[in-house]
């Protein structure tokens, strides 16, 4: 017999720093509730994108800004297939690469680029029936109102080790990068990564994927019933 899967609205808020497995997790339990998908870290490296593409300093608040303001960004939500594009042209390889990894953390601290982002992800919430959106300020400022907000972690090796094996780098080169990012999101002015006060916490550094998909249905279903 099929699971049910809980019905009427839903948005599932999940955070955390990267390498806790944010994207698998999130993107097999929207396929698992037919809900869309949102990532809005490639949101950010989107605008990153665009701003190393025009020569402008990634340090440049004005500059990165204006770019960000005048962007067209173009975001599928479908979890078994998400893509983003910018002016049309698509970056889903393009974004992952280590020159925006390098830079997206100081163009995703400018004050007006998170209100420029995060007015067009509440959009995108908005527009959608049911909804797993991740990132690192959902439950704390894009979605505060969620049904379910996690906030997933898992120890700095695990991560590491993690994204290590995804981009075939050195572990402790990853590490070291991991840690400036971690530094940086959380300590920035406006909208830094953390827990929002009731967020359920889930350590994934000894968890499977499917494990975690798991508990984080059962705990909706917990909070909305089926």
């Amino acid at each position: 017999m099929a699971e049910k899967v809980p019905t009427g609205r839903i948005v599932v808020a999940v955070d955390g720093p990267s390498g806790s497995g944010k994207s698998t997790v999130s993107r097999r339990l929207a396929a698992a509730l037919d809900a869309r998908y949102l990532d809005t870290g490639a949101m950010y490296r989107a605008v990153t994108w665009a701003v190393l593409s025009s020569g402008v300093d990634p340090t440049d608040t004005d500059a990165v800004a204006k770019i960000a303001g005048e962007i067209e960004l173009t975001i599928g939500t479908d979890p078994t297939a998400p893509h983003i594009a910018a002016d049309g042209t698509l970056l889903d390889a393009e974004i992952r690469g280590p020159r925006v990894t390098a830079a997206v953390s100081a163009v995703a601290a400018v004050p007006a680029v998170r209100q420029t982002l995060v007015a067009m992800q509440r959009g995108i919430i908005a527009a959608a029936e049911r909804i797993v959106v991740e990132g690192r300020d959902i439950g704390t400022v894009v979605a505060s109102d969620a049904e379910l907000k996690v906030y997933l972690t898992a120890s700095a090796d695990a991560r590491a080790r993690r994204r290590s094996a995804e981009y075939a780098t050195d572990v402790s080169a990853t590490a070291a990068d991991l840690a400036r990012r971690d530094r940086l999101d959380s300590t920035r002015p406006v909208d830094p990564l953390q827990q929002a006060p009731d967020a359920v916490v889930l350590d994934t550094t000894e968890m499977g994927i499917d494990e975690a998909v798991e508990r984080l249905r059962d705990l909706l279903q917990g909070r909305v019933g089926a």
